[in-house]
């Protein structure tokens, strides 16, 4: 693996990490964070104009971190 791709799997995963940890402290202070940003990924696509291009998988992505964080502040949804 190349340094760069390295730095760049470092970088994702902490900002996965730091987001992840803000959205479960937002939902806590303001309950329905997550309610939002689930009715939002309808409007959520993957950018790639070839072959990877895979709207679907970015949402199934999203759907998991949005359960993750249900999981852990205790939300469970409309």
């Amino acid at each position: 693996m190349t340094d760069t791709a390295i730095q760049t799997r470092r970088r994702e995963i902490a900002t996965e990490h730091l987001l992840f940890k803000l959205i479960e402290y937002v939902e806590r202070q303001h309950p329905g964070l997550l309610d939002m940003l689930d009715a939002s990924l309808d409007h959520l696509g993957d950018p790639a104009d070839d072959d990877s291009k895979d709207d679907e998988a970015v949402r199934t992505v999203a759907r998991r971190m949005i359960a993750g964080a249900r999981a852990e502040t205790g939300c469970t949804g409309r």
